[in-house]
């Protein structure tokens, strides 16, 4: 038999796509190339086959060697081919049995000494294989909790060739190896923040609730040392927990970006950036392999950006689109990677470059165009798409030093919004939406849900004296429907429509 076949997986952003690895020989002149769309790194595959096979006392053929990776349109990149490429070589040549690895998934880079090294994306990699049909994978010791994670499919890890090789009927002694661990730094666990160490701050508390109650975007604004991080830092404690499926896709996303997933986490994640982020460390991409960026480690849990305005603006209104549709698409040449990135979004924004406009006791030394420049940072589009705007203030000595906590913990506020959640989700059953922050304005004005006009009589003056947009409209009707969910009430009254509006734009009439 001159022909083999294998499996692999190629990622395109979270999506793995199974790849059909053929190797072929013929008489001619010793040669060994692969074809298919490789990238340069899969290219260089060729000088660690041999030499890890070499080594292995897995000698190739010397024949002209051809692999395939089909389909020869998909781009393949990557290191994570090398196992699959050397194990249907040695099959082409006779030395495993080719009906062993015609059924099988192999990931993994091969050192040359034969050792098999960890690869990033294992998680969605082996997701991929168990939709298609596949019930082995075999990857290297490094990824092995990993790819347990996935349910139904059969897991074999190895720390060298030559032990895979004897799993597939090759006759030759296991080297002894020490595995290679992995170097991916793990996921590191978020510490135990609780809301009754926020102390004064009982407005922007109850706007944290309501942001989690409702998926709802933040924006806190006010002098250094008010809490605001404190603040943003205690909101995914307060989320509801992730679901199986939804801690797989956020571990999935970890993966990709090359961390090591050894188990599965409920609490949601959070992603704080340093604000000399690039756009492409934001919203993802990357030279030869594209990355998922912080917008989607985000994922199903909370983007924070402290210090906001100073972001480059590029890179802040490269959110505006994930804002909307809850993904981002990342282009590069030849191929296109798409990444979840549906995220709630947290900004703390100081009132002026020094921190004191406004302060009382304190004194400002930034010139007036200074301040407006810096209030300018945000662009309009992007301060739409927030729900909630909130000025918080310095807490005076007298409270800090009283030493009572705030009345509400995170445990309470948790079942707040758990209760609110149960709600919205009552009210959008048969519908793609189960929070009001997803929910679009159109729907919301639709006559079955429209809030009476007495009601929202303060929100309409609003809209027609131009303060706020349609979008930023629709974003308080989202809001006010949170607050009935929090107050346990059927549907918007004065009350709501004015707290919401309150939240959004700093004024209730």
């Amino acid at each position: 038999m001159t022909t083999a076949r294998t499996w692999a997986v190629a990622l395109t952003g979270v999506d793995g796509h199974l790849v059909e690895v053929e190797a072929d020989l013929s008489n001619q002149t010793p040669d060994f190339k692969i074809i298919g769309l490789p990238d340069k790194s899969l290219a260089e595959a060729v000088q660690r086959v041999h030499n890890a096979c070499k080594n292995s006392a897995l000698d190739l053929p010397r024949r002209r060697l051809t692999v395939n990776l089909s389909p020869a349109s998909l781009p393949k990149q990557g290191s994570g081919f090398d196992l699959s490429i050397a194990v249907s070589a040695l099959a082409a040549g006779g030395a495993i049995s080719t009906r062993a690895i015609a059924g099988t998934v192999h990931l993994g880079e091969l050192g040359l000494d034969g050792r098999l090294r960890p690869v990033p994306g294992v998680l969605p990699a082996v997701f991929a294989a168990a939709r298609a049909g596949f019930d082995t994978v075999i990857v290297p010791r490094g990824n092995e909790a990993e790819a347990r994670l996935v349910p139904g499919v059969e897991v074999r890890s190895a720390s060298t060739l030559s032990e895979v090789a004897v799993w597939h009927g090759a006759d030759i002694e296991v080297q002894d190896a020490d595995p290679v661990p992995s170097s991916a730094p793990a996921i590191e666990e978020m510490p135990d923040l609780d809301l009754a160490d926020v102390v004064g701050q009982e407005d922007a508390v109850n706007a944290l609730v309501a942001a989690a109650a409702g998926g709802h975007h933040l924006l806190l604004s006010g002098p250094p040392g008010a809490g605001k991080t404190m603040m943003a830092r205690r909101l995914p404690g307060i989320l509801p927990a992730l679901s199986e499926d939804e801690s797989l896709e956020v571990a999935s996303i970890r993966s990709l970006s090359g961390e090591s997933v050894r188990s599965l986490t409920v609490m949601p994640p959070l992603e704080a950036p340093h604000h000399s982020a690039s756009v492409a460390a934001l919203v993802g991409g990357g030279s030869k392999v594209v990355r998922p960026g912080a917008i989607s480690r985000a994922h199903r849990g909370v983007l924070f950006l402290d210090e906001a305005a100073e972001f480059s603006r590029v890179a802040l209104d490269a959110l505006r689109q994930p804002l909307e549709t809850g993904s981002i698409e990342v282009s590069r040449s030849g191929m296109t990677a798409l990444f979840p990135a549906r995220f709630q979004l947290v900004m703390a924004l100081n009132p002026c470059p020094c921190g004191n406009y406004g302060v009382r006791g304190a004194e400002c030394l930034c010139p007036s165009l200074a301040i407006r420049r810096y209030a300018t940072r945000l662009s309009g589009p992007l301060r739409d798409r927030i729900d909630i705007e909130l000025r918080v203030a310095r807490v005076s000595a007298s409270r800090a030093m009283t030493g009572d906590q705030a009345a509400l913990t995170s445990e309470v506020a948790r079942s707040r919004v758990l209760r609110a959640r149960e709600c919205a989700a009552e009210r959008w059953r048969g519908t793609p939406w189960r929070r009001n922050g997803d929910v679009p304005g159109a729907r919301l004005r639709q006559p079955d849900l429209r809030i009476p006009a007495a009601a929202r009589a303060p929100l309409d003056r609003a809209l027609e004296r131009g303060t706020l947009t349609l979008r930023g409209y629709d974003r308080v009707l989202r809001l006010a429907w949170t607050m009935a969910d929090l107050e346990g009430v059927a549907r918007p009254g004065p009350d709501e429509v004015g707290r919401a509006l309150y939240l959004k734009r700093g004024f209730a009439s």
